[in-house]
């Protein structure tokens, strides 16, 4: 990974780890607590709310880039990361800088700070502390608002209902297609869905992907008990037509009565093509009338503007080498079929590291027939599958096909070794975990932080009262952490209240 510059920035990250990333509860308590302490800054500003088992990270990039074009400010929080935690925090397209990231950390930490202690106080040692996502989430609030942004775009962390993301406004509520992932979740799509249909707010706009039938039902029933306004893909929206084209696909898509054409997406894939019409119809909503007015170019320059790291992703050539996030059998069958469109490699090398809580063989078994050399490796992740776990899967998976399997120590032992086994004409597929993509990116394409973060400046601010609401807000709250007492007063007040 990506080695901080700033000093301040490398103990931001040091104290935001010892949160334990890898720790969740589902409770919605210390966010909401956070953010009232933070004077809920979450409201100052219309929200999209993405969540489902594949394809967020996509949708809300492509969001975002719809509100770029427009000439809107979109703020976009994304999770996980893939060199740097600064790619989850995003200000149209730019990553938050190494040292506004430690400002805001500092800003928001000062108040965690204070509410760990007194839930130590009130629950004895075992009392739960701020989550590691909870103080990143409460930071994406206040950067936003702080901005100021026309939009946030969010992708839920995992499922919905508990997720900490769930505090925003949500206008527009997105839900992508819905399969087996985290088991935490629920065994069945219909149980999974009842956790991501928790991000519905009454009155938003849902724009759905198509589902699976039992999972059209859950959805069905919380949009009716919402009063919001459903808008599914194949009836409201659509990929009227899609074409393989250089460097990505040439799309048709149709919101409503409208269609526009000449759409050249720089992404692969047909699963693309249709995140691409799902994030065209949440943006339609999220601008509603004034989508009317605008040129068709708006949709062409936004999603052909698009970026998608480690999503198809190609980081080098001879031999050309693809990075794709896949880490569950729905994704990992996905990326097996864009390959093979959009793709004429003479052999395909892949190199694959997975989580251990995922189905590994459900994921190498999507790649079962277009592989023809495997190398097997550890994720740079505490929650690595290890490398007897892989290599058992690969094995079994490609058992009796002559298929070698082959195993490499580091995923750059792994990449080295693909690189000598691939000839001319052949590729290179990196899969298995956004842990293992990001230690791949890290050696074809590393990032560098580039100083201060763009900041848009619209002629036009919506809900010009909110945002000096929040500024007087802001005001306040600096005033009342001046005088310890009357914070603690604050404080212990707001504890003793149900969230």
């Amino acid at each position: 990974m990506l080695t901080p510059t700033d000093p301040d920035f490398a103990r931001a990250l040091e104290v935001l780890g010892s949160r334990g990333p890898g720790r969740m509860i589902p409770d919605l308590s210390r966010i909401t607590r956070l953010a009232q302490l933070l004077g809920d800054p979450q409201l100052a500003y219309p929200s999209v709310h993405v969540t489902g088992t594949n394809g967020k990270g996509s949708v809300v990039r492509m969001v975002g880039a719809l509100c770029s074009a427009a000439g809107l400010s979109a703020g976009t929080y994304t999770s996980p990361h893939l060199q740097t935690i600064r790619e989850r925090l995003s200000l149209a397209g730019r990553p938050i800088s190494e040292a506004r990231f430690a400002a805001v950390h500092d800003e928001v930490e000062l108040l965690t700070d204070l509410l760990d202690q007194a839930a130590r106080e009130a629950g004895g040692p075992g009392a739960d502390r701020v989550t590691f996502f909870e103080q990143l989430t409460a930071m994406a609030y206040w950067w936003f608002a702080d901005v100021p942004v026309d939009v946030g775009i969010f992708e839920v962390g995992m499922g919905g209902r508990w997720d900490a993301t769930n505090l925003v406004r949500g206008e527009v509520a997105v839900i992508n297609e819905i399969d087996l992932d985290h088991p935490q979740l629920g065994g069945t799509p219909a149980e999974i869905a009842t956790e991501k249909v928790g991000i519905i707010k009454p009155g938003a706009h849902v724009v759905v992907a198509r589902q699976h039938p039992e999972v059209d039902a859950v959805i069905d029933e919380a949009v009716a008990a919402a009063g919001a306004t459903l808008w599914r893909a194949g009836e409201d929206f659509d990929v009227v037509d899609r074409r393989v084209a250089i460097g990505g696909q040439l799309l048709e898509l149709r919101v409503g009565e409208r269609t526009v054409d000449d759409v050249l997406l720089p992404l692969f894939g047909e699963h693309q093509a249709r995140n691409a019409s799902l994030a065209l119809a949440a943006f339609v909503a999220l601008t509603r009338d004034s989508f009317a007015a605008m040129e068709d170019d708006v949709v062409r320059h936004g999603l052909g503007a698009v970026v998608v790291p480690g999503r198809l992703e190609i980081v080098h050539r001879e031999p050309t080498i693809v990075l794709d996030g896949a880490h569950n059998p729905h994704g990992a069958r996905a990326s097996a079929a864009a390959l093979d469109e959009a793709f004429g490699f003479r052999e395909l090398v892949l190199v694959a590291a997975c989580l251990d809580d995922k189905d590994i063989p459900g994921i190498l078994r999507a790649f079962r027939d277009v592989a023809s050399h495997v190398v097997v490796t550890v994720a740079d992740s505490p929650r690595a599958a290890d490398l007897a776990r892989m290599r058992d899967a690969a094995v079994e998976v490609w058992d009796g096909t002559g298929t070698a399997v082959e195993v490499a120590d580091d995923v750059g032992a792994a990449l080295a070794l693909a690189e000598s086994v691939a000839g001319e004409g052949d590729g290179i597929l990196v899969v298995g975990s956004l842990h293992t993509v990001g230690a791949a990116r890290d050696r074809y394409l590393p990032v560098e932080d580039d100083g201060d973060e763009v900041v848009l400046e619209p002629d036009d601010l919506d809900d010009a009262d909110m945002r000096g609401d929040l500024a007087d807000e802001a005001d306040e709250l600096s005033a009342l952490l001046a005088d310890d007492d009357a914070f603690q007063r604050a404080l212990d007040r707001l504890i003793d209240e149900d969230p």
